[in-house]
């Protein structure tokens, strides 16, 4: 999950808290009897500028203190030291840049299912088949969910095929296998096709940060990826009755 933001106040905080520790150190106050370390030196008032100068630049560099629609904080830059990576997508020959952990389990599992299970993405040069994270200059309107691409925690499929607002994109099978990629996710993940504005494209996380079942469902996958005949690329019966009826839960 994704780390909290450092501010100011913590980083001061903490190097309080190490200058400290280093002066119970060198005193002797925290060392054992059995052993006689090197005593490490305080911390010099240039080196703690120095970190707080690298906090700060990497707070103006990457950091909003804006929140998506779900909560997630969005950020500047992708593959720049921050929360937000470009990950190979297993078995399609695609990148997307994504939250990293479990965000990123959970999302490309997803994308995985529906590449294999409703329509191959990425065949013969496609332009954009999938796209993740988008710049919070782009967001117009951080209540909406597609917001949530400027977090890391939404993805699109096709951007340009299925505008927000229209229905009809999908078949009623591709439907069916959509409802049931979603019940993967035990509701962690919404299809925008379900949503009052539909945007079929659309996949984005529904949980806030530290939601324990975003954990349980990432661990899920994960275990599914070290089981033969589990996961993404099984290809499942999505018209079995007990399927359908766990799909109905959260569509």
């Amino acid at each position: 999950m994704s780390p909290t933001p450092i501010h100011r106040r913590h980083v001061l905080t903490t190097a309080v808290g190490v200058t400290t520790a280093v002066s119970l150190t060198s005193t002797g106050l925290l060392a054992t009897p059995a052993a006689a370390a090197p005593r490490p030196q305080p911390l010099r008032n240039d080196e703690l500028k120095a970190a707080l100068r690298r906090v700060e630049a990497r707070r103006r560099r990457l950091l909003t203190d804006r929140p998506s629609a779900g909560g997630w904080e969005m950020q500047k830059a992708v593959d720049d030291g921050g929360d937000i990576v470009t990950r190979d997508i297993a078995g399609t020959g695609l990148k997307i840049s994504v939250r990293m952990g479990d965000v990123q389990t959970v999302l490309l599992h997803v994308v995985r299912r529906f590449h294999y299970e409703v329509d191959a993405l990425g065949l013969q040069g496609e332009p954009d088949p999938v796209q993740g994270w988008v710049p919070p200059s782009a967001v117009r309107d951080s209540s909406l969910p597609e917001s949530n691409q400027a977090s890391g925690t939404a993805v699109v499929i096709r951007p340009g095929s299925y505008p927000p607002g229209a229905r009809g994109g999908f078949d009623s099978w591709q439907r069916v296998t959509i409802r049931d990629i979603v019940a993967d996710t035990e509701g962690v993940v919404r299809w925008g096709g379900e949503d009052h504005r539909p945007y079929e494209g659309l996949f984005y996380l529904t949980v806030k940060p530290d939601d324990a079942r975003l954990r349980r469902v990432a661990t899920k996958i994960r275990a599914w990826g070290e089981t033969p005949g589990a996961g993404a690329g099984a290809v499942p019966d999505v018209t079995d009755s007990s399927r359908r009826r766990r799909a109905a839960r959260y569509s």
